[in-house]
């Protein structure tokens, strides 16, 4: 069969060989204060039992590696040479068509979602990104293995990209996979800062006539005067964030901009009107839905009135790479009137599940093949427990397009999440024992917005220590009414007994969840929620390699 690629945005990359970037270029000024001074002092709490821990140690900061460090350089040499793929990545403020709505915001370009990168496995990737925006910013490669300094981690592992400013992201790239870039600074995600990140692999085993790239959101940016700083401030009652509260100048949360301002110090007060959600419920997510009432809900960039049309011929086998790029809304996904087979989540295969919907929380990937059959479909994303959709089209013959709000039979039918599914031959991890476990209990409330993770919200400078070669299994307790993405920075983990293999789990209320991976990448990695307001409010951690 003959495979061809179609998807919402051509390549953004193209071949060419250039030279590696100088060290104090890439890393910028002062980084390595930043990864073993600044941000590895004053570690809390007690000592770290090698076997199973829930607090941070108390190691000296010279004793963690640090971003720019040998042993990350040192980790990259292992990873081999390859052809460079250079592109340029600007964000900037822009006007972007929602489909029949014009909304300014900021964006990759001018586009929604930024224009798809592509390489293929065993390539460099070498990024010139041009910070254009009125605020600092940087860039996280969602889903990769890649060397510490260029995981976008503002302030632990690179300093932000100033306005004007730019920065060269350069990298290995060792796994074929669905992944995304987004912003990691404050609320920047819930604008449109994020893009697909596609690798090919050079000996892709599936055959498929189609390829679609399929990216949900939840959009509030722009509309009725609303940011989502506002948003946040709202939640939080004007306080803007813990990140505000910083008196010694490194800013906090997911981003470490508090609110997606600069840290100032100062309140924000809500803007727009307000996007408080209350009793948003669901069976699925195990109790409490979310947090805002989004406006809108888009498939590519466009909301349900305006969709997208993908065109295909009946018969044709299509390849669909779906990715979730909200700040808040988990999306339950379904294709009228077809069934689809998983065959990948997080990047990673899969044994071949047949489904009518899908469960896709933030940060999570999943790619499925499906059959088109012959007429006009509906491609649904059901925000989950908040009673609002967006919808892209699938035409592979004549008749009307589906209206918007259309909720096919499939999204009330089999439903499957990640648990359900086992881990391919050729990815799963065989039982073994463990080095060291790590506990997490997750809590907070959308009274109070105290997200944490074991009581502490997040500081740069508290890490639990583990060691390179070490198996590591993390256990995560959701002691909250609400549910929670877990994303690991820079590895993949196994869920458990030959479970999938992920970098972003969701934990629901009153459950626990273990997964485990090795320890094969050195350096500070960020662990957190991938619900933005929970993780600019707090619930997030760090994870240092001892040297």
């Amino acid at each position: 069969m003959r495979r061809i690629r179609t998807s919402s945005h051509p390549s953004a990359s193209a071949p060419s060989e250039a030279p590696a970037p100088a060290r104090r270029a890439v890393l910028g000024a002062g980084v390595a204060a930043a990864g073993s001074g600044l941000l590895a002092a004053c570690s809390t709490g007690p000592a770290v039992d090698r076997k199973s821990a829930s607090a941070p140690g108390d190691d000296a900061p010279d004793r963690y590696v640090t971003p720019d460090g040998p042993e990350v350089a040192g980790a990259e040499k292992g990873r081999g040479s390859g052809p460079v793929r250079n592109i340029r990545l600007i964000a900037a403020r822009t006007q972007l068509d929602l489909g029949g709505r014009t909304v300014d915001s900021w964006a990759y370009g001018d586009e929604l979602p930024g224009r798809e990168v592509r390489v293929t496995s065993g390539d460099i990737l070498a990024v010139d990104f041009a910070n254009h925006l009125p605020e600092p910013t940087t860039v996280h490669w969602h889903g990769l293995t890649l060397r510490n300094d260029m995981d976008g981690a503002p302030g632990l592992t690179q300093r932000p990209v100033q306005p004007g400013a730019s920065f060269p992201y350069r990298f290995m790239v060792t796994r074929p996979g669905t992944c995304w870039l987004h912003s990691h600074y404050g609320m920047q995600l819930d604008r449109g800062l994020y893009a697909p990140l596609i690798i090919e692999d050079p000996k892709e085993p599936l055959s498929y006539d189609k390829e679609w790239v399929v990216l949900l959101d939840d959009w509030v940016d722009g509309v009725e005067g609303s940011t989502p700083d506002g948003v946040l401030a709202e939640l939080t009652k004007g306080g803007g964030g813990y990140g505000n509260h910083n008196p010694g100048g490194m800013s906090h949360g997911m981003g470490h901009g508090g609110t997606g301002t600069q840290d100032d110090g100062k309140h924000r007060e809500p803007e727009g009107p307000s996007r408080m959600l209350w009793g948003a419920r669901s069976k699925l997510l195990g109790g409490e839905a979310g947090d805002v009432d989004y406006p809108y809900h888009l498939v590519n960039g466009r909301t349900e009135d305006d969709p997208q049309t993908f065109t295909a011929r009946p018969g044709d086998r299509i390849r669909i790479r779906f990715i979730c790029a909200s700040g808040d809304t988990a999306y339950r996904v379904a294709l009228g009137g077809h069934s689809m087979t998983i065959t990948h989540t997080d990047g990673n295969p899969v044994n071949h599940a047949t489904t009518d919907a899908l469960l896709i929380g933030m940060g999570e990937r999943y790619d499925v093949l499906v059959t088109a059959e012959d007429g006009v479909f509906p491609l649904t994303a059901l925000a989950e427990g908040k009673d609002r959709t967006g919808m892209a089209i699938l035409r592979t013959g004549g008749g009307a397009a589906p209206e918007a709000g259309t909720r096919p039979d499939e999204l009330y039918g089999k439903v499957l999440i990640a648990p359900d599914l086992e881990a391919a031959d050729s990815v799963r991890v065989p039982s073994g024992e463990v080095d060291r476990t790590l506990h997490f209990k997750l809590t907070g409330s959308m009274e109070k917005f105290n997200w944490s993770i074991n009581g502490e919200t997040y500081a740069q400078s508290r890490r639990y220590p583990i060691r390179e070669g070490e198996r590591v299994r993390m256990v995560f307790r959701n002691h909250s009414p609400m549910w929670h993405p877990m994303h690991l920075h820079g590895h993949l983990f196994a869920m458990l007994d030959g479970g999938a293999v992920k970098d972003t789990v969701i934990v629901r209320p009153g459950h626990r969840v273990s997964v485990e991976f090795e320890a094969r990448n050195p350096g500070l990695w960020m662990m957190h929620c991938h619900n933005l307001y929970h993780s600019e409010s707090g619930m997030m951690t760090v994870l240092g390699y001892l040297k």
